[in-house]
């Protein structure tokens, strides 16, 4: 066993090298024409530049962390500290490779896509599989190197509590890097869609729209390096909460404990191994239609959670049969399997509602033909239905996996909670194949901007488009297994939250007939929208900004709208309203996340405890709700451009097109920060327990 967390840091690595090479692929392919090469620079130079400086501004914020860890808690001089920074340096590089092979991998994508999709969906997706196995190997070796220098080297003070402190550091710059890259993303967005399609009645994406360089900008500062930060926040915190858990719950249950703790270190290790087998199953023929597009890019997804199973299985009996106390091993895996499956479901559930191979999407770019209301009440009906589901495939994976849990070690608290905490690591056992599909979407979205803006043939742009397509639903896929572990790795750290206050002496209520607990309940469900709304206000604020420049460029600059040969929009002055718009917007949102819970925990833990409650439930709706109704909105769009219902111009057109500058912010800013919002409050507090006691 005690091999365990060298064998994670070993397949880590493997996942690392993994990412080398397929950066050694992406960046032996055809970049294109020089028009290409200079499109995909400025991209390049936008990306890289504002994620300097956000980078920058939210070190401000760590480095106020690192000293408040560092003073008020009796572990945090140095260990847990160190710990926390290391988590926060992991997070912001990952998401750094991510992004600048993304932007590598665009134009490379649009050549291959000149061929056909059999080049360029396989290109698209090694291009995203960077990020996905950097994140998933970043993430995993900080974890098994934190275990190896903490638990067992040093035996510090309180390691687990330490090791703890690494999902914070990636909690926090997966918090900002979520809010920046996204207000960043959808002002330019919003802007280059309403006056271009809708004002200016130009096609998406051409050279004349001075908002087209800003838009990909925030593709991959917003879907790239934004999404990897928190799914490798994610992925941390699930494989946390068990250990968390499990060093709490378990204490003097000698064998018992020990196997506890390494078990989920394990699961990631094989899923680790099981996502690099499934990557090496995504290609592409050449007549693929979006159907095979799908199928293609599942199937790597599929091959990974099978390995996945049958390695639950044999780790399961492994580590637990013949262990005193133990009467049915096989629970464990159960609960790990039980994860895997739910959030394949909610994946399923979020394709469903997203694609437009199915009716929800269908019936809103149905809706468009009577103008705008219709279409933004359907949108907003397809999201909110889409939460039922979610919530139904929450529950039994929450019910099954305590119900394995209790069985494995009958007569023992806490043990169905381990369970639960071990479903969650299910869900994200193979976040290395889940990220590299997310990514691919970013990276086809900019292979057909530079199509356009490069004036390639249209049926370069018919490939790109569909590649687009399938990239919004792979977006919502992923999207739910984060939002879903989020919710099931919550309930994991609240658990060990509240054994954290029991050992420093103190106790949690949450009997709701409590004032204390009533208030905390009330303040933690309006948070989730507190939150959404700040977000999405700074969404609007600065899309303003880039409307007014926007239209100020095709009333000033003679010859621009016509696309008089030798007129070029002022690209940089809107990448600059797009990064002053989201460095100063992020600030607010994102240290409530980090300010709320210490300041009710340091008041009332009873509190905090109801305020986290309420913050899980209203959070997990809000999260599905938003993500599945802007990726209806979007790919409503493109199912109109495709042809149906009049097609590009039509007036259904035009009502798609704000539908989906409605669901912009919804899908890529509000609605994904949720999950991370919910972990952070969470772990603060699990942190800081004893500070709060």
């Amino acid at each position: 066993m005690d091999a365990v967390p060298y064998i994670a840091a070993l397949a880590a690595l493997a996942g690392l090298a993994l990412a080398g090479y397929f950066y050694t692929v992406v960046k032996a392919a055809d970049p294109g024409n020089e028009r290409m090469r200079e499109l995909m620079a400025a991209i390049q130079s936008g990306a890289r530049a504002f994620l300097r400086r956000e980078y920058t501004w939210v070190a401000g914020f760590v480095v106020a962390m690192f000293v408040l860890i560092f003073a008020f808690l009796d572990y945090g001089r140095p260990w847990g500290a160190l710990a926390y920074l290391l988590g926060a340096v992991m997070s912001g590089l990952a998401g750094f490779i991510g992004m600048t092979v993304a932007t590598m991998a665009n134009a490379r994508t649009t050549q291959a896509a000149r061929t056909g999709p059999q080049l360029a969906l396989p290109l698209a997706f090694r291009g995203g599989a960077v990020m996905g196995f950097s994140v998933a190997g970043l993430s995993l070796l900080g974890l098994a190197a934190s275990y190896i220098v903490f638990v067992e080297l040093l035996e510090v003070d309180q390691p687990f509590q330490v090791v703890t402190a690494y999902g914070l550091g990636a909690s926090s710059i997966a918090l900002f890097a979520r809010i920046g890259g996204g207000i960043y993303t959808k002002a330019a967005d919003v802007g280059a869609d309403l006056v271009g399609k809708v004002e200016a009645g130009i096609p998406e994406d051409d050279p004349r729209n001075p908002a087209t360089i800003a838009d990909n900008v925030g593709d991959n500062v917003g879907d790239v390096a934004g999404m990897g930060a928190d799914l490798f926040e994610s992925y941390a915190g699930s494989i946390i909460a068990p250990i968390a858990l499990a060093a709490f719950a378990f204490a003097g249950m000698g064998a018992f404990q020990e196997r506890a703790l390494l078990f989920p270190l394990a699961i990631a290790a094989f899923g680790m191994g099981a996502s690099i087998l499934g990557s090496f199953f995504v290609r592409s023929k050449a007549d693929a239609t979006g159907r095979d597009l799908s199928r293609s890019l599942h199937r790597g997804t599929n091959v990974a959670a099978a390995i996945t199973v049958v390695a639950a299985f044999v780790l399961a009996f492994v580590f637990f049969d013949g262990v005193e106390g133990v009467e049915n091993w096989w629970g464990f895996a159960i609960a790990v399997v039980a994860g895997l499956f739910v959030g394949m479901g909610i994946g399923f559930l979020a394709e469903f509602y997203t694609s437009d191979h199915f009716n929800p999407v269908k019936r809103i770019a149905q809706q468009s033909e009577t103008g705008y209301a219709t279409n933004i009440l359907g949108g907003i009906s397809t999201g909110m239905l889409s939460v039922a589901g979610s919530v139904v495939l929450i529950v039994i994976a929450v019910g099954l996996a305590f119900w394995a849990g209790e069985h494995a070690l009958p007569g023992v608290e806490n043990t169905g909670i381990y369970g639960i905490a071990l479903a969650a690591i299910g869900m994200l056992a193979t976040i290395g194949v889940v990220v590299s599909v997310d990514a691919y979407g970013p990276i086809a979205d900019n292979a057909g901007g530079i199509a356009e803006m490069a004036h390639l043939p249209p049926e370069v742009r018919e490939v790109t488009d569909g590649l687009d397509s399938l990239g919004n639903t792979t977006a919502a896929v992923a999207k739910g297994f984060a939002i879903g572990s989020a919710a099931v790795t919550a309930l994991a750290l609240f658990k060990a939250f509240e054994q954290a206050v029991i050992v420093a002496g103190g106790e949690v209520n949450l009997d709701i007939g409590e004032v204390d607990v009533f208030i905390g309940l009330f303040i933690g469900a309006m948070l989730p929208f507190l939150f959404a709304a700040l977000t999405m206000n700074a969404v609007g604020r600065a899309a303003n900004k880039m409307i007014e420049e926007v239209r100020r460029q095709f009333r000033e600059i003679p010859g621009l709208r016509d696309g008089r040969e030798g007129v070029v929009p002022e690209y940089a002055k809107c990448v600059d309203i797009s990064t002053a718009g989201a460095l100063r917007e992020m600030i607010l949102p994102g240290s409530l996340a980090v300010i709320v819970p210490l300041v009710v925990g340091f008041i009332s833990v009873d509190a905090l405890g109801g305020l986290l409650a309420g913050v899980l439930v209203t959070g997990f709706a809000i999260a599905i709700y938003m993500a599945n109704a802007g990726g209806a909105w979007d790919n409503a769009k493109k199912y109109i451009e495709a042809g149906a219902h009049g097609g590009k111009g039509s007036e259904p057109h035009k009502a798609a097109v704000v539908g989906d500058t409605v669901g912009d912010p919804f899908k890529d800013t509000s609605g994904p920060a949720m999950n991370i919002l919910i972990k952070v409050m969470t772990i603060v507090s699990l942190i800081f327990a004893s500070a709060f006691v």
